[in-house]
């Protein structure tokens, strides 16, 4: 048998791929729902990673005035080893509580860029379209901005033979193929450091941790979507350009090794993880023209999506916005939007 175009194993067996967990309108839904739950925290390692916790050692770094809000820098543990840094952006109007936003980079140069920092080069391409905490503060919301593992100030740094570089900053290959071999993820690890910065809010009075949302771009809004299904305190999940059906997506062309959680396909797409949200509000933003999340497949899970949220009896809960551009993070339909929905939860007094 002549080959061409190299090995096609791994594209037949995932066209023919029928996760046994996969949504189905007649099936008991929460019975369903809870099957897809343990099986969601198993394969991202989170009972495992739950047992590393420790004493989160929380510490404010550095507290500043900025024009029209405080910002506070502040690190915890959310596991032996792990150490989460995090800033705190609190706006100067003189409320007592304003609901949070938690802002999530993607594969950028750090979440540095997210309180308007140029650290790299290609930081001032970036500015200020990636000031995702500052532009959530400017909304009048406490803005919360995690360093994801792996990403920005937590690449693999300590010995030179970690590092893998893209453009000029360190990857998240090494973190995720070792979370691999620890029967972990990635996806896992940093849903966990978000439960825990959410626990940490207890330090803040002004926030109201009753009114949680998230929201971030590409790797950011993966997680965003992830740790929403794992942490029902939040409120409110937007992710940009990351909800997309694996087939269309992560095992279509080259993504990061952060995206993938070993087995999922055998019991559940990403689309049917809408379940662990559902009915709390879900808004997808994705781009007709991003070439490494294709908008066929996102419509085909977004069809999905709004089953199950038809079956969760929230159908107006989830929505599906599309912008004709790329992988982009889209200022001008994210904030319009996010005031929106909190309208709508009765989370905003003004």
């Amino acid at each position: 048998m002549k080959l061409e175009n190299g090995c096609r194993c791994h594209d037949i067996l995932t066209a023919e791929a029928g996760p046994a967990l996969s949504f189905r309108p007649r099936a008991n839904y929460p019975k369903w729902r809870e099957s897809l739950r343990q099986k969601f925290l198993d394969l991202t390692g989170l009972p495992r990673i739950e047992e590393n916790a420790c004493d989160p050692c929380f510490e404010i770094e550095s507290e500043e005035q900025k024009d029209g809000y405080r910002q506070i820098r502040f690190t915890f543990q959310s596991e032996r080893g792990a150490v989460v840094p995090c800033y705190l952006l609190i706006p100067d109007t003189g409320k007592k509580k304003y609901p949070v936003v938690i802002t999530l980079q993607g594969h950028s140069t750090g979440f540095h860029n997210s309180i308007g920092e140029v650290i790299y080069e290609s930081d001032k391409t970036y500015q200020p379209r990636g000031q995702f905490a500052i532009q959530a503060v400017r909304e009048g919301y406490i803005a919360l901005a995690i360093e994801q593992r792996g990403m920005g100030c937590r690449a693999a740094q300590n010995e030179p033979f970690r590092k893998f570089y893209f453009d000029e900053r360190p990857g998240c290959y090494y973190e995720g193929m070792t979370a691999i071999l620890l029967g972990r993820t990635l996806i896992g690890e940093r849903c966990f450091d978000i439960r825990c910065a959410i626990d940490q809010l207890s330090h803040f009075p002004e926030c109201d941790t009753e009114k949680i949302a998230i929201t971030g771009n590409s790797g950011g809004g993966t997680i965003s979507y992830y740790a929403a299904a794992y942490d029902s305190r939040i409120g409110l999940s937007m992710p940009s350009c990351a909800v997309c059906p694996y087939r269309e997506s992560i095992a279509k062309m080259h993504h990061c090794s952060c995206n993938y959680i070993p087995g999922a396909l055998r019991y559940f797409d990403m689309q049917d993880i809408a379940a662990l949200i559902a009915p709390r509000p879900l808004v997808l933003i994705n781009g007709i023209i991003d070439e490494i999340f294709l908008i066929n497949g996102v419509m085909r899970g977004y069809r999905t999506i709004s089953e199950i949220y038809e079956k969760a009896g929230a159908p107006d809960r989830c929505s599906l916005i599309t912008v004709e551009r790329g992988h982009w993070w889209n200022v001008d339909v994210v904030w319009p939007e996010m005031r929106r929905q909190m309208q709508s939860l009765g989370w905003l007094t003004d």
